[in-house]
């Protein structure tokens, strides 16, 4: 049996179901997200603390290690690449990418490669064997590195070598190096903690971020525009209308005559004496039309509009019981915007405003 409010209709229910559904499926994108990314930081703090490495990991390896050298990471598929124009790379350090974006397989302009092998991470150099030789980059003679953001090639400049080289990985398996050799590189300057306080500070500032559950819509939050087809935007024209449509009809009505104007003046009334009643002196007062102007906003005591004028940056407390509010509503941190799904959102002016509400639709004025 369907649900009724007082008057025996069910819209309102109907409303606050589907609010509820969207909400849900939104928060659930982003804690899969928000979940996943965590997951990957533990990952790795885990692998710092545990990552020591042993001689026996470079058994099979067409590799001699040195006395006290231990195998810390291995990768097959590894391509050797060399810099046509050397430059200048940036001085090696320990800051761990805070969220890595996706990577292309492909060379970098001016940068060729010559050769393919298994790239080896050691606790004291990266060596790619490859099938023309093997190429080594030792720690304590590094003075360049640079990881390339759009295409999974590393650069290292070192001591003892002009031309500039390095390595070229699938992109699977990027991260995942340059995150060991961050490590390995951390080991040799005696710095693994400051690595493990750093991805400390990225799981704190990350468990702060952590999505709210939503509030549940109500029934009675329901709005009549919700029950109209097209809700809002029907709402909207039918606004834009009673503005525009009284200013067609001003403009089009036709110019008065002398002769028309003359017809149309009511004679003076007389008075039971048969004598002309006097005409009050002043003009006569005009009845004025008041209409409030909200371009198709929700009618609210706040006085928000969509007409123009100055963003809301500090909503007032009650807006959510006007406006459609997105979950997590009160967490952003810019001016309000209405969302082309019709919600509202305190995102205007940040990087991805109404993100997962099909963007911007309109900015809400006070």
């Amino acid at each position: 049996m369907a649900m009724t409010d007082s008057t025996g209709s069910t819209w309102r229910y109907t409303w606050a179901r589907q609010q509820n559904e969207r909400r849900r499926r939104a928060y659930r994108t982003v804690e899969r997200a928000w979940r996943r990314r965590d997951d990957e930081l533990r990952r790795l703090r885990a692998l710092a603390v545990g990552l020591r490495g042993t001689a026996a990991a470079g058994a099979g390896l067409p590799l001699a290690l040195s006395p006290g050298e231990a195998v810390l990471w291995t990768m097959p598929g590894a391509q050797l690449v060399e810099v046509r124009h050397t430059a200048v790379l940036p001085a090696p350090d320990l800051v761990v990418e805070a969220e890595p974006g996706p990577l292309r397989h492909r060379l970098p302009d001016g940068v060729r490669a010559t050769d393919a092998g298994i790239a080896v991470v050691t606790n004291r150099r990266l060596v790619l064997v490859g099938g023309r030789g093997r190429r080594d980059w030792a720690y304590g003679r590094m003075t360049g590195l640079l990881h390339d953001p759009a295409a999974p090639v590393t650069l290292i400049q070192v001591l003892d070598r002009r031309q500039t080289s390095g390595v070229l990985l699938p992109p699977g398996a990027a991260a995942e190096f340059r995150f060991v050799l961050t490590l390995a590189f951390a080991d040799a300057i005696e710095q693994r903690p400051a690595v493990l306080a750093q991805l400390d500070e990225m799981i704190a500032t990350h468990a702060e971020s952590a999505p709210f559950r939503p509030a549940i819509a109500t029934p009675a939050q329901a709005r009549l525009s919700a029950r109209l087809p097209g809700g809002r935007r029907t709402v909207a024209v039918a606004a834009a209308l009673t503005l525009v449509v009284p200013a067609v009809l001003v403009e089009s009505d036709p110019p008065v005559t002398p002769e028309v104007a003359a017809a149309a003046t009511p004679a003076p009334a007389s008075s039971r004496t048969g004598r002309p009643v006097p005409k009050p002196n002043g003009p006569s007062p005009s009845p004025s039309v008041v209409r409030e102007r909200r371009c198709g906003a929700p009618a609210n005591p706040m006085g928000y509009d969509y007409c123009g004028g100055e963003p809301v940056r500090k909503p007032d407390h009650r807006v959510c019981d006007w406006f459609d509010c997105v979950p997590q509503f009160w967490a952003g941190r810019g001016y309000l915007v209405l969302c082309r799904d019709g919600a509202v959102s305190l995102t205007g002016g940040r990087p991805k405003p109404c993100a997962g509400h099909d963007g911007v639709r309109r900015t809400v004025h006070r």
